[in-house]
């Protein structure tokens, strides 16, 4: 037996070749005929136009990992891929695209040629995110491949939503919603995320109409003061009793409003009297229920003022707050103005701040969900790791509103409603293919809500409706509920949580039993002060020196933060890939992946990994290159115990040992432990001793030739049994 082996390892050339290899012989795809226990998960699915980045990076490499460990353990897993067609995203981007390849905008097209150019888009780059998942080396059953807008799951979605209305749990109706400017469209409240602002306080008098004074309030934004419909002070407020039931001439727009008690106003803020505005702000609008007060919108869908705006129609919102400012100022009425730090929603999709929006949008109810959604997982039908996630999970559950699933989008799920034009009060939901016969007769008389579902709606039925539900298929049969869920964190709202409560609710069992939550990956920033007295990032050729461990000069500062392009730390994985292999770079993650919510990702682990593929290769090739004289037969036959020296017998236990722990890290879902055991025994225990003790018998310098053939029978099934633990980390150069 003999083997000639290049000296160096060219992970480029393996992955292609292997990756090649396991497509042609469909080893990754199920059988649904199977007497092997099934295992499944289903993908995540990425943004169909976007790229892979490093959280899909981490995510896919650990569903990977369990996918080819329970295939190498006995079980018939299926792993099931897909894309998510990610309305607002998607939509925006084409748009942008549009804009500056045509100069044209949505409007300029109808609503079936923009949405032909969006489909044609998806078909272009789908392909691109599916074939980076294949370099990282995802063993999905791609035969199986969906799409969130394919037929099936556009039956799923439709079916889902008859039933929700059906049973009274969908509803329309007006209400003050979360307002994107840019994409124009309602977002739900954990689509919104919050950042500290600098901002100014100022102080408004607004005159009482007896003639007896002014009131004096304090607000972040002035602008809005012309749909006030109500000045409120706090009814424990001693300071302002005499004053409540009065009447004040809202200044501008000469409307009367009064003065009233509730118990949303802190009489620690500002000066205790807060201007009402039910149709721009959270607390106006609750106040605005309580008082019966007139429910004034004063914005237009792209953040402009509207006609109830009076002079100021026409401004977009911060031109309309200087001017509304300048006009108080010119009436003496501002009192002070101050600098104010406060928290600001922002879109999570376009980062516009998020305008509050008095609009008639479409509710799934979800007080019905709340105590399902919380037994399922105190009851451990599922468990969330890591358990600190729980008290998360609960809180968002106690405290939440109604899902808020309508946006005012034309790439998505169409709203299965149909709406009579003569009488508002009939209505057609049809969860069929086209529209429903009724319409069909008179197609004159119905129009379709031109709303389409929010994209988080279609994605919480995914391990459905990937698995052909509501066909009552085969893989529906075998591999649902899933085996486990795996993704970041920073989306147990947006999707864990909803597929919880949905899918229960759809198919009377949870959709997973098991959900591990991966942290968040930063990247190491650095910067220096510029001469305005601000910051300066470091980027490029610079970084990357000291991110491999160059000395950084004084002056330069450092800190861990969430990868970001614009501060210079974002980490490629294609880029890795191309730099380290797709081995290293797995390894690097499944190291990386604790169970803390923060993975800080130093980029020498990809170059210590690379490192480690290297020993690999050339530890192997020392074996495969010292086989001389010994035949096939005599490997199959396995070692003589009674020729095993003490160094063979350790190598044997410290094998036993790791191929234990590493089985029982992956079962408990402690990636970064099931690498660095695997890690160490391959180049502590077998390379650094086993194999240095084992060369003077190989070598023919002491021992028999008996001996050199036991020796040589033995570095053959300590290697290959290596080489299965670290296969589904490193699947290319095993």
């Amino acid at each position: 037996m003999s083997f000639d082996l290049p000296k160096t390892y060219d992970p480029k050339e393996t992955d292609a070749k292997w990756y090649h290899f396991w497509e042609e012989g469909n080893f990754f795809r199920a059988d649904v005929s199977s007497s092997k226990p099934p295992y499944s998960i289903v993908i995540p699915p990425p943004n169909v136009t976007g790229i892979l980045h490093m959280g899909h990076a981490i995510v896919n490499t650990l569903q990977d990992i369990l996918i080819r460990w329970k295939r190498m353990s006995g079980y018939e897993p299926l792993w099931v891929p897909g894309t998510d067609h990610a309305g607002i995203a998607t939509q925006t981007v084409v748009e942008r695209h549009l804009m500056k390849t045509e100069g044209k905008r949505r409007d300029d097209y109808s609503r079936e040629e923009f949405l032909k150019i969006v489909w044609k888009w998806k078909e272009n780059h789908e392909e691109r995110i599916i074939n980076q998942l294949k370099s990282l080396g995802c063993s999905c059953d791609w035969s199986r491949l969906r799409f969130t807008m394919d037929e099936g799951c556009s039956r799923a979605v439709r079916t889902t939503f008859k039933k929700l209305f059906d049973a009274g749990l969908i509803y329309q109706g007006d209400y003050l919603v979360n307002w994107d400017p840019i994409t124009q469209t309602a977002l739900a409240d954990d689509e919104v995320e919050y950042e500290e602002r600098e901002t100014f306080l100022w102080y408004l008098k607004y005159p009482l109409v007896d003639g007896s004074g002014f009131v004096h309030i304090a607000t972040t934004r002035p602008e809005t003061m012309l749909g006030d419909s109500a000045v409120a002070v706090s009814p424990k407020d001693k300071r302002y009793a005499h004053l409540i039931g009065k009447m004040v001439r809202l200044p501008i727009i000469e409307r009367e409003i009064p003065i009233i008690a509730d118990r949303h106003v802190d009489p620690e803020f500002g000066t205790g009297m807060v201007k009402v505005t039910p149709a721009h702000d959270p607390n106006d609008y609750r106040m605005g229920l309580d008082h019966n007060l007139p429910m004034i919108n004063v914005m237009t869908p792209d953040g402009a003022i509207n006609e109830n705006g009076g002079p100021f129609k026409g401004m977009d919102r911060e031109k309309a707050r200087e001017e509304v400012v300048k006009h108080m100022k010119g009436l003496d009425l501002v009192e002070k103005i101050e600098r104010y730090t406060h928290r600001v929603g922002v879109s999570y999709r376009s980062k516009a701040i998020i305008e509050p929006l008095l609009s008639k949008q479409w509710f799934v109810k979800m007080e019905p969900f709340i105590e399902p959604m919380k037994k399922a997982v105190q009851e451990k039908k599922v468990t969330i790791l890591p358990k600190s996630w729980e008290h998360t999970y609960f809180h968002w559950a106690d405290n939440l509103r109604d899902w808020c699933i309508s946006r005012q989008l034309w790439w998505g799920h169409r709203i299965p409603v149909w709406h009579h034009k003569e009488n508002p009060e009939k209505v057609i939901c049809y969860d069929g293919d086209g529209a429903p016969p009724e319409v069909q007769a008179e197609p004159e008389m119905w129009e379709q809500d031109p709303d389409v579902l929010d994209t988080w709606f279609s994605s919480s039925l995914w391990p459905l409706s990937a698995l052909g539900w509501p066909e009552k298929t085969e893989e529906l049969k075998r591999f649902y509920p899933t085996s486990v869920l795996i993704t970041g964190h920073d989306i147990i709202f947006f999707w864990v949580a909803r597929m919880i409560f949905m899918d229960e609710y759809l198919s009377g069992e949870e959709p997973f039993p098991e959900t591990f939550l991966t942290g968040l990956i930063y990247g190491k920033s650095y910067w220096k002060k510029n001469k305005e007295g601000g910051i300066t990032y470091i980027t490029g050729k610079e970084k990357k020196e000291y991110d491999l461990g160059k000395p950084i000069p004084k002056g330069i500062h450092s800190k861990w933060e969430k990868l970001s392009k614009s501060k210079g730390n974002a980490i490629d994985p294609l880029e890795m890939i191309d730099d380290y292999g797709t081995d290293a770079v797995r390894m690097s993650l499944c190291a990386c992946a604790n169970q803390s919510p923060q993975i800080d990702l130093d980029r020498r682990r990809f170059e210590e990994f690379k490192n480690f593929t290297n020993k690999i290769w050339n530890g192997s090739r020392f074996v495969f290159m010292n086989l001389e004289g010994l035949e096939s037969d005599e490997l199959s036959k396995g070692f003589d115990e009674k020729l095993l020296a003490l160094e063979d017998r350790w190598i044997l236990s410290k094998l036993n040992r790791v191929n234990k722990d590493v089985n029982e890290a992956l079962q408990n879902y402690s990636f970064d432990i099931s690498a660095m055991a695997s890690y160490d025994f391959f180049w502590k225990a077998f390379c650094a001793y086993y194999v240095e003790i084992a060369k003077p018998v190989l070598f023919g310098k002491t021992g028999s030739l008996e001996e050199k053939r036991n020796k040589q029978i033995l570095l053959v099934i300590v290697l290959t049994n290596a080489l299965r633990l670290l296969h589904p980390m490193a699947p290319f150069i095993t």
